[in-house]
Parts: structure tokens; C-alpha cells; sequence
């Protein structure tokens, strides 16, 4: 921890957030129990993650209450200080008036902090792409959650969890403008570990657990108007319109169980590089994403495409010949290279000239229940360019959109019968130095009033098989609904 003396130079020098640092031995806990015990509460947020789908990554983020939040809609600007609007106004470019929101504060790098210890937490949905797109713009399609088009916390209190070490850092950031700026974080340091070691993972009453029935589910389609839908985009691609583009139905299903018990099976039957359980009050986001959107960390860029699964073997034997079935299927390996391309054109467009490199190429990924074909696009970040640059050049996904991006936006906004929402955008953090992570919001609940709702997609080509499209989406909307199941039942 650093001193008051230390504080003070900091502050002397212009930093207008300090982080206040705690260590505390926490061998005996889990993240999910410091977030239970710490952050259980609205606009608080955990994230974890597993690399290369099978190895627990080393720090996992607790984010604690919130208190000052940012709600974007359309253009207009709602800024919230526990809990009331306090500020309204309408922006000419809202992703840089983002950008100047995370510039405004002022931290220093001390040393061994993780990557990403404070700065802005939450999401941009998909209909964000109007404010890339212009003529994307003023999507009047039905919006049935009603979600902010994006909203970011300002996470200036965060438990970081070292999986290696079994050690947590307790960070608080002080505002040295404020009086006793310094003894106040030392004291909600000393809370925040009280609360650790004599605090139980409190828990809420179960309720109303019933088990859940494929026949409760419902769609924004029937079965008829997706695959009548998979025909007419079979037309553009026929026509030349369009190569591939990524149709997605809505299940919506009611729910009573605990939200953070839906985060604890996914976690437990599909562990993923991005995981994550989102509280924003009236509304939890709960995911265990597989995909990266774009990161960009110590003025790289890194796009890494999934497109191409399978499912694993009961054996080893059987694991490998489905690799090579994979690795073999000239439909998966088209598109495959086709997303490839893609995000070596959107890492591109912010890399130096001459930068831009494919690192890894069809490499297959194994998860708990599926494999995949991943490949990873790496560029040197360009001059004077930030992450809202390279969000710009890489949103959304050609996985969740298709190719030529702009013109398969346009038929996704044509087929598909209501907003996307917080579905296909992304969800992650932007630091307090500027470098981000995000990852692409699929295999995503959201929770709210009473009924969860998920949404899947399915690549579409010239040769797709409508119905087998249709089941796709099914197939996937039933992996998370047996999280949602087994929440349901109480684990």
C-alpha cells in the first residue's frame, strides 16, 4: 500500500483517482464468493475466464457497486450518481464523447497492478453500429427489453482475484480533491476486509423453483417465418447483395430462480474466455462468451474469429476424427477463411502499415461440450488512435453480422423482427490507460421482469439447408437453457 506522503506526491503531480491497494491472503474463498460477500448489489459486475478452454485465466475482476453510471440511448447522454440522473444532454458523437469520459481521469500505473483495475465496465449493444453507420442509424424496429444502447460504469472500487497466488488486491481509488481523501480509502479498506473474513456469501431465498420446458419457450419467429427468412437472404446472396450473413431468433422464457445461480452452472458446464455476471438492477446480464470482439492492450490489436464447431468425442479417438471432419469440411473452412479476411481488413483499417499479422490459423479450440476453429489477426496499433478507433473498425463482429458487413447489417435489420439489443454487441472494459478488452455477447442471458431471454444466430450461405438453420439456432438456445434449467432446480 502506498503512503500518505506517496499519495500526496501523486496527487502533486495531477492524478485526480489514486488507487489505494490492499493484499489479503483469500485461499478459502472463491471469486464468486468475494463477489458474493462484497458486491452482491446493483451495477456491480464479475468477470473470469478460461484460456484455451480448458486453464482457469489468473486474475479474475469483482467490480463492486457502481456509483456513478453512464446510459446512452440513441444520442442522449443520462449520467447517474447512485442512482438518481443527475446530468442529461444530447451528443454529437457519442463514442467520443465515451472517449473523453475515460480521458477525464487521471491514474497512475503503479507497479504490480493487474491489467485492468479500474476504469469503464458494461456493454454496447448491437444497435450501437448507428452511430459508426449513419445510414444504420434510427433502427424503429420493435424493442421488447428496452435496454440502454449502451451503458458503462465508472468501477473506481474492484477486488481483483490472483487464481495463481491465491491472493486478492482490494483496490479503491481516491479522489485526492476530496477531504481525507486518503485516511477514507484506508478505512473502506479495512471495511471491504472485515466484511472478507467475517462476512457470510449471502444468499437469497429460492424462488418458486419449477423445471423448465422446452415448451415454454418463446420465439420472435415461428419456425415458418425464420426459414422463409433463410430463403430471402439465400436471394441476396444469390443476387451478389451479400456472401454470408448471420440471422438470429429470440427465446424468451419466465424465470424465478437467482440470476447468479444461472452465472454458476455456466460457469460449471461451460467454462469460456469470457465470463461474465453483470448487475445492473432491473436487469443481469449473465454470459460465458467464447469470442473476442477486439483488445487492445500495450498498443496491440487482436481479433481472434471463431467460426466453424463441432462436438466433443466420448473419447479420446473420437475427439481427434471429429477435429479432422472439422478441420476437413469445406463449407466450414470457406467460412472460416472468409471471417479471417474480414478481421485482417478491421484490424487493418487501425494497425501501421505493413503490421498486420495472422498469428494463429486454424487452430481448433476445445471446450467443455464443443470444439472450434479459431485463428487470431494481431496489429500494431496507429498513431493517435484509441480504443473507440479500433471499436469503430471492428463493430460489430463478422461472426454475429456477416460479409460485406454493411450490407449484411441491412438485411439483418430487414428479416429479423425485433432489436438485437445487448445480443451480438459487446461486453467488457475500457482502463483507465485506454487499453480494453470486449468480447462478442453471445451465449448471453438477459434477466428481467420475470423472464429470461437469449438469443442465437446461424451463419447463412448460398447452400444452407433452412431447416437446419432453424435447428442451429434451437441447438444453441438449448446449451444455455440448460444452465437456465439447472439454476432452476436449485443446483
Amino acid at each position: 500500500m502506498i503512503s500518505q506522503d506517496q499519495f500526496d506526491a501523486l496527487a502533486a503531480q495531477g492524478y485526480n483517482r489514486i488507487p489505494v491497494v490492499r493484499e489479503v491472503l483469500s485461499d478459502l474463498d472463491t471469486p464468486l464468493s468475494v463477489y458474493l460477500k462484497l458486491a452482491d448489489g446493483p451495477y456491480a459486475y464479475l468477470f473470469e475466464s478460461v484460456e484455451g478452454g480448458e486453464t482457469w485465466g489468473r486474475h479474475s475482476i469483482i467490480g463492486l457497486p457502481c456509483r456513478r453510471v453512464y446510459s446512452l440511448r440513441g444520442h442522449r447522454l443520462d449520467v447517474e450518481d447512485l442512482g438518481e440522473v443527475v446530468e442529461t444532454r444530447e451528443l454529437a458523437d457519442p463514442l467520443a464523447e465515451i472517449e473523453a469520459l475515460r480521458a477525464q481521469y487521471r491514474v497512475p500505473q503503479l507497479p504490480g497492478l493487474p491489467a485492468f483495475s479500474g476504469g469503464l465496465v458494461g456493454y454496447f449493444g448491437f444497435e450501437t453500429i448507428g452511430w459508426i453507420e449513419p445510414r444504420l442509424a434510427g433502427d424503429d424496429k420493435p424493442d421488447q427489453l428496452g435496454t440502454p444502447d449502451a451503458l458503462l460504469m465508472l468501477s473506481e472500487e474492484v477486488a481483483v482475484f490472483d487464481n495463481l497466488k491465491g491472493r486478492l488486491y482490494l483496490i479503491v481509488h481516491a479522489d485526492p480533491a476530496q477531504p481525507q481523501a486518503y485516511a477514507r480509502a484506508r478505512r473502506r479498506l479495512d471495511e471491504l476486509a472485515f466484511r472478507l473474513r467475517h462476512a457470510g456469501a449471502a444468499y437469497p431465498e429460492m424462488l418458486d423453483p419449477k423445471p423448465l420446458d422446452e415448451a415454454d419457450f418463446v420465439s420472435g419467429f415461428t419456425r415458418e417465418g425464420f426459414e422463409a427468412a433463410v430463403r430471402r437472404a439465400q436471394e441476396y446472396i444469390r443476387a451478389g447483395d451479400i456472401f454470408q450473413v448471420v440471422l438470429s431468433q429470440r427465446l424468451s422464457v419466465p424465470f424465478r430462480a437467482r440470476p447468479v445461480d444461472v452465472y454458476r452452472a455456466l460457469r460449471s458446464m461451460n467454462p469460456s474466455p469470457y465470463m461474465y455476471f453483470i448487475d445492473l438492477g432491473a436487469t443481469k446480464i449473465v454470459g460465458s462468451s467464447p469470442e473476442i470482439l477486439v483488445r487492445q492492450q500495450h498498443g496491440k490489436v487482436v481479433l481472434r474469429p471463431i467460426a466453424g464447431t463441432r462436438p466433443r468425442g466420448a473419447t479420446v479417438e473420437e475427439d481427434l476424427a471429429l477435429e479432422q471432419e472439422l478441420l476437413a469440411d469445406p463449407k466450414e473452412r470457406a467460412e472460416h477463411l472468409m471471417l479471417i479476411d474480414l478481421g485482417r481488413n478491421d484490424v487493418g483499417r487501425v494497425s501501421k502499415t505493413g503490421t498486420v499479422r495472422l498469428t494463429d490459423s486454424f487452430v481448433v479450440e476445445r471446450y467443455s461440450h464443443v470444439m472450434h476453429i479459431v485463428s487470431q489477426v494481431e496489429g500494431e496499433l496507429g498513431e493517435n488512435l484509441g480504443y473507440m478507433d479500433v471499436l469503430k473498425a471492428a463493430f460489430p463482429a463478422g461472426t454475429v453480422s456477416g460479409a460485406p458487413k454493411i450490407r449484411a447489417l441491412e438485411v439483418i435489420r430487414e428479416l429479423e423482427p425485433v432489436k438485437r439489443n445487448i445480443y451480438a454487441g459487446a461486453i467488457g472494459y475500457i482502463g483507465w490507460w485506454g487499453d480494453a478488452d470486449t468480447a462478442i455477447a453471445i451465449r448471453t442471458a438477459v434477466i428481467q421482469d420475470g423472464r429470461l431471454h437469449v438469443q442465437a444466430g446461424a451463419g447463412i450461405v448460398f447452400d444452407s439447408d433452412p431447416a437446419r438453420e432453424w435447428e442451429e439456432t434451437m441447438n444453441k438456445g438449448r446449451a444455455l437453457f440448460r444452465a437456465v434449467a439447472q439454476a432452476a432446480g436449485g443446483l
